[in-house]
């Protein structure tokens, strides 16, 4: 079950998306039978039971209509296929929930203040919450009851270092004010560097208004915007990029667009907000640094990190295969507890 407001698929811009699709492949590959309740348009290797994407903007009516429709396809779902898992990825989770059923996992992609208290102490039976990191994990309230970790990963074999680097930052993410992508475009101005930023707007109006009064008016050549980017588009971008800027004002629970730049051979240059000091190594595969000065120092220095630390440091840590051996793992040890064998 993805989150209501946002395309699952290869091309999709948000983090939970990207995990969804890496494990609905991995299913089928591996000849599971995947089922994907998500959007119209989403892109999936199983079988996609549809809702319909509400009209913008995305405001507390449209959040209750896709709650609504995704309550309906998930019961259309349940009553068609033999459902050994459910697999919730949206932060809206408990509005769509059924109030019985096969076992439930629920990945905490984000914050675990931003979850409603209902949320994360749901009564629903067999319902397992987990945590992406150890930061995320000390920040949930104590005494929550959670399963193991299982750290975010990217696939190895999409994302390689390129041949060259060129002379541009790059930044990559939801255009949204937690993201503090405004600061990305600072730093690089400070360095002296253009920065290309990828990504999309969602129709929120705090997104929008962000867009209009912080993003727009920085966007000054050669600094340019580009929109949400197709895979192959974002994967060479990455591999080129000087470095990968992540100016993040959420405490973040993870970075995957971090992990993709790391294999692409990139240094990253983020603030260390929430997990990031996860995935950072100063030195070795970037720089952690406090403000827009010390970011565009870094943006100065980069080139002394060696690619092949960046890849190697992907290769050892980040990858996909051992994500997905972590949920598949749960998986066998939930499905049993609804229909033991």
């Amino acid at each position: 079950m993805a989150y209501p407001l946002a395309l699952v698929g290869p091309d999709c811009v948000g983090g939970a998306e990207r995990v969804l699709t890496l494990l609905d492949r991995a299913l089928v590959t591996a000849g599971h039978h995947s089922v994907v309740v998500a959007c119209e348009g989403s892109e999936v290797r199983g079988t996609l039971v549809a809702t319909r994407l509400p009209a913008a903007p995305f405001d507390d009516g449209a959040r209750e209509q896709a709650h609504a429709a995704t309550r309906e396809a998930i019961a259309d779902a349940l009553s068609r296929f033999p459902v050994d898992v459910l697999h919730f990825h949206g932060i809206d989770f408990d509005h769509y929930l059924p109030p019985a059923g096969p076992p439930a996992l629920v990945t905490l992609h984000l914050p675990p203040s931003w979850y409603s208290t209902t949320a994360l102490h749901v009564g629903r039976p067999r319902t397992f919450l987990h945590c992406v990191s150890a930061a995320q994990r000390r920040a949930c309230p104590p005494g929550l009851p959670l399963l193991g970790d299982v750290p975010n990963g990217v696939d190895l074999e999409i994302f390689r270092p390129g041949l060259r680097k060129r002379d541009f930052v790059l930044a990559l993410g939801r255009i949204c004010p937690e993201k503090g992508l405004h600061l990305a475009f600072d730093a690089a101005a400070r360095a002296g560097f253009p920065l290309l930023l990828g990504g999309q707007v969602f129709p929120y109006e705090g997104h929008e208004r962000y867009f209009r009064e912080e993003i727009a008016p920085r966007v000054t050549p050669p600094s340019r915007l580009l929109g949400p980017l197709p895979l192959a588009r974002k994967r060479r971008l990455l591999a080129a990029a000087r470095c990968l800027l992540v100016p993040s004002l959420a405490p973040e629970t993870s970075s995957l667009v971090a992990m993709e730049a790391l294999a692409s051979g990139t240094p990253v240059i983020a603030f260390p907000a929430g997990a990031l000091p996860e995935i950072v190594e100063p030195g070795r595969t970037g720089f952690l640094v406090d403000d827009v000065e010390a970011m565009a120092a870094a943006i100065g220095t980069v080139d002394r990190i060696d690619p092949r630390e960046c890849r190697r440091a992907a290769e050892e840590r980040f990858s996909a295969a051992r994500m997905i051996g972590g949920y598949f793992d749960l998986y066998l040890r939930l499905a049993p507890v609804c229909n033991p064998r």
